[in-house]
């Protein structure tokens, strides 16, 4: 039976039977999940589901193609990012690993791909060397370049050749000083290339203006975009380990200017009090713990509204909930949640309406931009669920405004919303150069407003001030991460009868503030400066007021 039906169908499958390496059931789980990753060959799923030992596994992969087979386990004494891009050794599943002379021992993991190794055989040539190809290990190729960092990824060689090293150093930078956005940003005589750090953007280096088309070439290479097309594209790189980067291109007086978003993959959630929320157990439940509501967070674009509903998220999360998220895009997975992502052709109100017949008791619509789908969230959560979502509003108690101005009725917002929060993102101090000093008068002044305007005392004897240093940690700015400043407005009886009977925000804030734990924004900040954590110059300059 082996011989007649295995070795027809599957020559290499036929192999590891007949070398006792795997069963026939194993072989047809192999094929079974070859299938759904299309991508993948026979030995590489063998590899990736550790169906067999590793040593036989290479072993009978080399015996089949007759190549000589490389255990890379040990650490290698060459840099491979030295001789190939990390993204084309991730999509190619190939590793240089040894250099004996001009000689350049490069492994593969499928050295039967004719095309892919004469072109890698045709870059190094470019570079003076000479290729010996050898087999090994998908699995040992992806935890050899996990532990490799790209060359010089302290700073950036404006004078390096390889323009596909040049681009791969400039994001490896990027990761490594912690950039959210990288900028690449063509200039009438230079290219410049800037990354936000923390929320602020900072130059990194400026390029010759002679490497502009090469470098915006590359750039559309590895992220999948139209060389030819010069207007506004979208892309992805996903060859950087734990990081997928969206890529955006637009057309400008001086040639295509690129952002990189760098989102991070598999990050822990934050909890509430992690992220800045006021330390107060009572406070979360009350705002977050309600079915037939809907609750609101409130901020720019870039202020953190949606890590804050998934850490809101993590803390309602329990095994008898159904949770189901609408985003677009899905910028972290979370186990347990059933999270859609909204494609070019559907919207928020659509995908919500078949959302609400999957049984739903939270859903997190990603934001609220349009009447459509304020409307269908109102009606979501005014039977039954719990809507969680985001809207653009200056603070908390204009999201009832923005709402009232989106057509939703008075009735319908008072009905449905129990909180409102809003937030906004400042620069933490670096806790290994922060420094004390004494409040300046400019300081005490500041503090003294919003004291007055807020009705709010603050311990300013018992407290200590700290001013920013800059440290190699910091990347020399004082602050290390960002931390979130809260206001959190819980709707009573009272405000929701106040809502129904359209009073304005300004009598609304008046009533929240006199009557209920309702602070505006700046008071969370002064506590966070006084508490040691930020500065008043951040608040200045996130906060105003």
């Amino acid at each position: 039976m082996f011989e007649n039906v295995r070795s027809r169908k599957n020559p290499i499958g036929a192999e590891f039977i007949k070398r006792g390496l795997l069963t026939e059931a194993q072989v047809d789980k192999v094929l079974s999940y070859q299938r759904e990753h299309k991508e993948l060959k026979f030995g590489e799923v063998v590899d990736i589901l550790d169906m067999c030992d590793k040593g036989e596994l290479l072993e009978t992969l080399a015996y089949k193609i007759q190549v000589t087979p490389v255990m890379l386990d040990e650490k290698l004494s060459i840099n491979p990012v030295n001789f190939l891009p990390r993204d084309i050794i991730i999509n190619y599943k190939v590793l240089p690993f040894e250099l004996e002379g001009t000689t350049l021992k490069v492994a593969f993991a499928d050295p039967l791909d004719s095309a892919r190794v004469k072109e890698i055989e045709l870059l190094l040539i470019n570079q003076g060397y000479t290729m010996e190809v050898y087999i090994t290990l998908y699995t040992s190729i992806m935890k050899q370049i996990e532990s490799v960092k790209a060359v010089e990824t302290k700073f950036i060689d404006s004078d390096e050749k390889d323009v596909s090293k040049l681009v791969d150093n400039i994001i490896m930078t990027a990761i490594d000083k912690r950039a959210s956005d990288i900028h690449i940003e063509p200039m009438e005589d230079k290219v410049r290339i800037r990354f936000r750090i923390d929320g602020e953007l900072i130059t990194i280096t400026e390029l010759p203006k002679s490497r502009q088309s090469i470098i915006i070439g590359r750039l559309k290479s590895i992220s999948n975009m139209h060389q030819e097309i010069t207007t506004n594209q979208d892309g992805s790189i996903n060859t950087y380990e734990n990081y997928s980067i969206r890529v955006s291109s637009q057309k400008n007086v001086n040639g295509e200017k690129f952002v990189l978003r760098l989102l991070k993959k598999n990050v822990e959630t934050k909890s509430l009090f992690e992220l800045g929320f006021p330390n107060d157990k009572e406070l979360v439940e009350k705002s977050f713990n309600k079915k037939n509501s809907m609750v609101l967070v409130c901020a720019p674009t870039g202020g953190g509204k949606t890590t804050t509903l998934y850490s809101v998220l993590e803390y309602l999360d329990r095994e008898e909930i159904n949770i189901i998220s609408i985003e677009n895009p899905v910028e972290r997975r979370i186990p347990g949640i059933n999270q859609i992502e909204i494609g070019k052709d559907s919207k928020f109100d659509t995908v919500l309406r078949t959302v609400v017949r999957q049984d739903p008791d939270i859903i997190l619509v990603g934001e609220i931009r349009d009447e459509d789908t304020a409307k269908v969230a109102i009606e979501a959560s005014q039977t039954g669920h719990l809507v969680l979502s985001t809207i653009h509003t200056i603070d908390a108690i204009e999201a009832i405004t923005r709402l009232r101005k989106m057509g939703i009725s008075d009735y319908d917002v008072s009905a449905s919303l129990i909180t409102s929060i809003s937030q906004r993102l400042v620069r933490r101090l670096c806790n290994n150069c922060k420094r004390v000093h004494e409040f300046t008068e400019d300081e005490l002044k500041y503090i003294e407003k919003v004291s007055k305007n807020t009705g709010t005392k603050f311990d300013i004897k018992n407290s200590k001030v700290y001013e920013a240093v800059g440290c190699p940690i910091c990347n020399h700015t004082g602050y290390f991460d960002r931390i979130a400043v809260f206001e959190v407005l819980c709707l009573d009886e009272y405000l929701k009868d106040m809502i129904s009977d359209s009073k304005s925000s300004i009598d609304i804030r008046r009533y929240a503030m006199e009557n209920t734990d309702y602070k505006p924004l700046i008071v969370d900040g002064i506590n966070k400066v006084l508490s040691g954590v930020t500065t008043i110059d951040e608040l200045k300059k996130n906060i105003g007021f």
